[in-house]
């Protein structure tokens, strides 16, 4: 194995919504094979407030953003009602991680607030910190997210479940095929994925299976629950650390 191709003859397997381009080309050049196999889909809610929660949001000292898939389907939202970035500059923004921040950053918004570790239970730690009880936030959800930010924060949290998570089967054949034939790393960014992979998956290939690689804590937890072990998990929770800590473990 060369040594600036630590993952060549291994297969990276993201079951994520999306792959991006940099994450393939990370993995390919540190000599791995990139699949993209997603566990679980992400679509917009559609309602007849959205309008209003569009304008609630430029009236709250705080939008919270913890997920891109959140800030892409706010956009959507934006541009369907034919708004821009510059109807929000009185509000101050919270994210979650570099890439929701990335993300907003192109649509033309600033950055207020981001933990100092990308998880819901750092930012309500960290982010109460600038709270008064009469502050109020607007928190763009998903459908699967917990409560920790509503019920954490001492402020007026209230909530817009923008997009909804839900499984998807299409690619569990050719993962299955994969399990059996490659040595696979297979990396997890959300209890969701890793709830189909154990309905779907695990009655046929027990974790020694596979290398297990997380990105979180409350995914990593989720994973110990249903018995996974010799978890990867890198101390930053990105797709670009997972796969770095992923590469050291097979140089050492």
């Amino acid at each position: 194995m060369s040594n600036n191709q630590p993952l060549q003859h291994d297969t990276i397997v993201l079951t994520g919504t999306s792959i991006t381009g940099q994450a393939q080309s990370q993995i390919e050049a540190l000599g791995g094979e990139a699949l993209h196999l997603p566990l679980i889909e992400v679509a917009d809610v559609q309602s007849n407030d959205d309008g209003l929660f569009l304008q609630r949001s430029q009236q709250v000292d705080w939008l919270i953003f913890t997920s891109q898939n959140a800030v892409h389907a706010f956009i959507r939202k934006m541009e369907q009602y034919e708004q821009d970035a510059s109807l929000w500059i009185e509000q101050r923004i919270a994210v979650v991680g570099e890439k929701t921040a990335e993300a907003l950053e192109m649509a033309g918004f600033s950055i207020h607030f981001v933990p100092t570790t990308y998880s819901a239970d750092t930012m309500v730690k960290e982010f109460n910190r600038f709270l008064q009880p009469e502050t109020t936030c607007l928190f763009m959800r998903g459908s699967m997210a917990k409560d920790t930010i509503p019920n954490g924060l001492k402020c007026r949290v209230e909530t817009w479940t923008i997009y909804e998570t839900r499984p998807t089967k299409k690619s569990i054949p050719e993962l299955k095929e994969q399990i059996q034939h490659k040595n696979c790393t297979v990396v997890f960014a959300s209890p969701s994925a890793v709830r189909v992979y154990a309905e779907e998956i695990l009655p046929l290939h027990d974790w020694e299976q596979i290398q297990v690689a997380a990105i979180g804590h409350v995914t990593e937890k989720a994973l110990i629950a249903l018995g996974a072990w010799d978890i990867i998990q890198p101390k930053t929770y990105t797709m670009q650390q997972v796969i770095e800590e992923i590469a050291r473990r097979k140089e050492s």
